[in-house]
């Protein structure tokens, strides 16, 4: 998310203006006085003051009907106590103003205090700008004496911030290295912080301990107070000097240079402090510096999700936005998305949906949230989905926001919220709205919602005709890819699927459809699913069996072999037909789909070879011809994995040798078909002789097994594998 860029405005009243006034005479005299505008800008000074002088006054005026954002700028520096000036500055005593820099500290204070009065007006700044002198004298000052003195710091920092307020003048306060300065006065006041805390701490410690004692309560009240009024003067200047950092970060190579010198850590430690407006400044930053990779993960390291927390909700209005809007950058990282829901700032961002100002980002980090299915499951312990669905419903014919309908899109994907929302008459409501607008992204909420099993699935019965008199030609593919998955996920045992695919003739579509590139790949998938649904009922199944649905998913199957997801819905189809008899003798006698569902048998997909062998299984009990060739198929998948394994060892002269003489190894091989092998080397003896080592007779021909030969030659290792039909181990030796 970028962040708005800053621009400086500087507002030139025009009290002569009048309907005889010479504009071309008074746009020169604006360009001539004020150098911020460059003579180039002449003509467009001109079009403003004809602009201005034939304008007609609004009935109200100043009246701004569109709310803006407000922009975040530091506070008016409020003299400290011993500094107050009563003489006004005037430019051409910079010099005098610049002899007092080489004084003590009190007079440091007051010559800069009067520069300082300059400087904030932004006519002055480009006379400052080439007096040198004063600049380096005030550069010296500050690198020399900060430590000595918070309110010179502070002056003088502020100086150097109106420079930085505008980008062109950002080149000198690099010069003097301004910027670097800033960071090591932050770095130290941080610091500087921690000590003083330790200090009350260790009052308090000892005030607790000794109630009664007087003296201590007094020192207690005491030290309290002076860490507030150092508190408060610490605060105005890390406000200016981190003020000034985030002006000079408009430059990408020098808030590089910041990140290098850790400025997210040190902006995430001024997070604990309770000044609004340093907070405002220090979020505003972060949020700039959110947008880069390294500089997230930076905030990601350094608790910035928890210390935030404490800001979410807060009164100051810009604050609170300031801080949903990191947020919001924050929540494209999964992991910072984990810890904002530890932190507890669900239900706080759920109970910001009824804040206008502040709904729409509440509902883009929600949608980030709603994201993650662990984190699905927990907006039922908030009220989220109750203020969702009323939002949806207050819509009425309007067309529905991205960020609303998005999440709810998510937040259905999970059982229990879809319950939430088919409380009372939620799903009626959505059908009708969905139905009446065509509205895609309503109507795959809906359809989330109908993949649950339990208490909402039997609710779309009511709809199963709405759905089905949606699917046709006519419609747009999107709007039906929507109703088709609906209704494909309506495996309910009560319905008459036979009566449906014939009252709205939808066999000749699901066919039509099922040719490779007759519409977008998802709507033939979802046809296929939706095959696979009205399969599971007999008549149904006889009845698309009939229309020549079968060769068209196996045609269908060799253009998608590559997509798993495809092939793996088709043989759930050829599954659920093999259940009925009359489907089961079309797939075995009038089809080549067993051997098909063999080849797939051993795919590298794990759900599709489960999905086979089930369907492998089934045919096998009813067919006694394809029983035999799938069996003998297992048994040579087998076998050659075990030869592959065998030959690329003997292949591999890094492998050590497993033997120590070759003619003591003894292979064992398992023949699918029985055949005993030419050389005639198993003697029927030996089989005798083998006892396995475990003393469990009826595993000697598991994989694996080591045996010992007791007749001639003790320890004798042979290596098992596969079977015979008849569980007769075959075995051959080298």
């Amino acid at each position: 998310m970028l962040g708005e860029r800053k621009e400086g405005q500087k507002i030139i009243r025009v009290k002569s203006l009048s309907p005889s006034t010479d504009v071309g005479a008074l746009a020169k005299k604006v360009v001539e006085e004020c150098k911020l505008i460059p003579p180039s800008r002449l003509p467009q000074v001109e079009q403003l003051l004809y602009y201005l002088q034939n304008r007609k006054s609004s009935p109200v005026e100043g009246k701004v009907e569109k709310k803006e954002k407000r922009t975040v700028k530091p506070r008016e520096l409020t003299p400290f106590e011993g500094m107050e000036l009563n003489e006004e500055a005037s430019i051409t005593r910079v010099d005098e103003y610049v002899e007092l820099l080489y004084e003590g500290i009190p007079e440091k204070i007051r010559g800069s205090a009067l520069i300082l009065q300059l400087a904030r007006n932004p006519d002055n700044l480009e006379e400052l700008l080439h007096n040198e002198a004063a600049l380096g004298a005030l550069a010296r000052v500050l690198r020399e004496d900060w430590k000595q003195s918070v309110e010179l710091a502070t002056i003088i920092i502020y100086i150097f911030f109106c420079f930085s307020s505008f980008s062109q003048f950002h080149g000198v306060v690099s010069h003097y290295k301004i910027g670097a300065l800033c960071m090591s006065v932050v770095e130290h006041e941080l610091k500087r912080h921690d000590v003083w805390r330790e200090e009350l701490r260790k009052k308090n410690k000892a005030c607790e301990s000794a109630p009664e004692n007087g003296s201590l309560r007094r020192d207690q009240d005491k030290a309290m107070r002076k860490y507030q009024g150092l508190l408060a003067k610490q605060e105005q200047l890390l406000r200016v000097s981190l003020y000034l950092l985030l002006n000079l970060a408009e430059d990408t190579r020098t808030e590089l240079k910041m990140r290098n010198k850790n400025i997210v850590g040190l902006l995430v430690k001024v997070l604990d402090r309770d000044d609004e407006e340093l907070l405002v400044l220090v979020v505003s930053f972060l949020k700039k510096l959110s947008i880069f990779l390294e500089n997230k993960n930076d905030m990601a390291e350094v608790d910035t999700v928890e210390r935030l927390a404490r800001l979410v909700p807060c009164d100051h209005e810009d604050l609170l936005n300031l801080t949903l809007r990191l947020l919001l950058n924050l929540s494209f990282d999964s992991g910072l998305r984990g810890k904002m829901v530890e932190v507890g700032l669900l239900p706080k961002l759920t109970a910001m949906l009824g804040d206008e100002s502040n709904r729409q980002v509440a509902m883009r980090i929600l949608y980030h949230i709603s994201i993650d299915d662990r984190f699905k499951g927990m907006f039922v312990y908030t009220d989220c989905i109750p203020q969702l669905m009323r939002m949806l419903y207050e819509h009425g014919e309007e067309e529905i926001e991205a960020e609303l309908i998005s999440i709810c899109i998510n937040l259905a994907a999970n059982k229990r919220n879809a319950q939430l929302m088919c409380e009372g008459n939620g799903l009626k409501m959505l059908m009708k709205r969905a139905l009446k607008m065509k509205d895609c992204l309503l109507m795959k909420m809906i359809r989330n919602i109908s993949q649950h099993d339990g208490l909402t699935k039997p609710l779309f019965l009511d709809y199963v005709g709405d759905l089905a008199a949606e699917i046709r030609a006519e419609e747009e593919e999107e709007w039906v890819l929507e109703c088709l998955g609906t209704l494909a996920n309506l495996t309910i045992a009560d319905l008459d699927w036979e009566l449906v695919l014939k009252e709205y003739n939808l066999v000749p579509y699901l066919k039509d459809r099922l040719k490779p590139g007759s519409a977008e790949d998802d709507l033939i998938l979802e046809v296929v699913i939706m095959i696979g649904t009205v399969s599971m009922d007999d008549a149904c199944a006889a009845m698309l069996a009939k229309s020549g649905i079968i060769p068209a998913l196996i045609e269908l199957l060799n253009a998608q072999q590559e997509d798993d997801e495809f092939v793996c819905q088709i043989v759930y189809v050829f599954y659920q037909m093999v259940f009925h008899q009359a489907t089961r003798d079309v797939i075995i006698k009038d089809t080549q789909a067993p051997a098909y569902l063999i080849d797939l048998m051993h795919d590298k997909n794990a759900e599709i070879r489960k999905v086979c062998d089930n369907t492998l299984d089934i045919i096998a009990e009813y067919d006694e011809e394809w029983g035999r060739k799938i069996q003998s198929e297992k048994f040579r998948f087998h076998n050659n994995q075990w030869l592959e394994m065998v030959e690329s060892r003997q292949a591999d002269d890094s492998e050590p040798y497993l033997y120590d003489n070759d003619n003591d190894r003894t292979d064992l091989f398992y023949s699918a078909d029985g055949i005993t092998p030419a050389d005639g080397s198993v003697s029927p003896d030996f089989f005798g002789d083998l006892q396995p080592q475990n003393g469990d007779l009826h595993h000697a021909g598991d994989p694996g097994d080591v045996f010992d030969q007791t007749s001639s030659s003790p320890g004798r290792p042979a290596t098992a594998y596969g079977f015979r039909p008849d569980e007769q181990p075959f075995y051959q030796y080298s």
